[in-house]
C-alpha cells in the first residue's frame, strides 16, 4: 500500500532515502517510483540529483516539489493500493499535468487508487466518485452520473430556495 498524506512529511536526508522510506535503497525502484510520479526529471535538475540532501521537513524544497517526492514515496515498491489525500493541494500547472499522467499510469497498471479531494480539477481523471456527507454515504457511482446527480440536487435546492424567497 502507498499513501500520500495531505501534509507531506519529508525527513532530513537525501531524496533517494525519502522515496525509499529510509529502508535499504533500491536505486531501480527509487527511479521507477520517481518516473511514475513524474518527478524524475525535476530531481535530476537538483544540485546532486537523487543524492541531494534536503533539510528538516524538506525545507529546501518548494511545497509542490515536496508533494511530488511524497507521491514518488507512495509509489515506491509498486503498491497495489494507493491512497492520495489532497494530492494536488500544492501543485503548479506542471505538477498538475504530472499528477494527471501518474493517475493514468496507475489506471493502466490496474492499481487501485483512492483520492480524497476538495478540488474538482482532479475529478476529470477518475472513473468513480464516492461522496461522504456527515459520516454517511451520500453518493457513489460513475463520475459523470454522480456529478449529474449532484447538479440535479443543486438545481432542486435552488428552485426550492427561490420559491421560499418570493412573496
Amino acid at each position: 500500500m502507498g499513501y500520500l498524506p495531505q501534509d507531506i512529511e519529508l525527513f532530513q536526508g537525501r531524496i533517494s532515502e525519502n522515496i525509499a522510506r529510509f529502508s535499504e535503497i533500491d536505486s531501480e525502484k527509487v527511479i521507477k517510483a520517481a518516473q511514475m510520479a513524474g518527478v524524475h526529471e525535476m530531481i535530476l535538475l537538483l544540485p546532486e540529483g537523487y543524492d541531494t540532501a534536503i533539510g528538516p521537513s524538506g525545507c529546501t524544497l518548494s511545497g509542490g516539489q515536496r508533494q511530488r517526492i511524497g507521491l514518488a514515496r507512495a509509489l515506491y515498491g509498486s503498491p497495489k493500493l494507493v491512497v492520495l489525500d489532497e494530492p494536488n493541494s500544492n501543485l503548479d500547472d506542471v505538477g498538475e499535468q504530472s499528477l494527471a499522467e501518474t493517475l493514468a499510469t496507475l489506471e493502466a497498471e490496474q492499481i487501485t487508487t483512492i483520492i480524497i479531494t476538495h478540488r474538482n480539477n482532479v475529478l476529470s481523471k477518475i472513473k468513480k466518485i464516492l461522496i461522504i456527507k456527515d459520516g454517511a454515504l451520500a453518493a457513489y457511482g460513475m463520475r459523470d452520473d454522480v456529478i449529474a446527480h449532484l447538479k440535479g440536487l443543486a438545481q432542486k435546492k435552488q428552485i426550492k430556495h427561490e420559491s421560499e424567497v418570493q412573496p
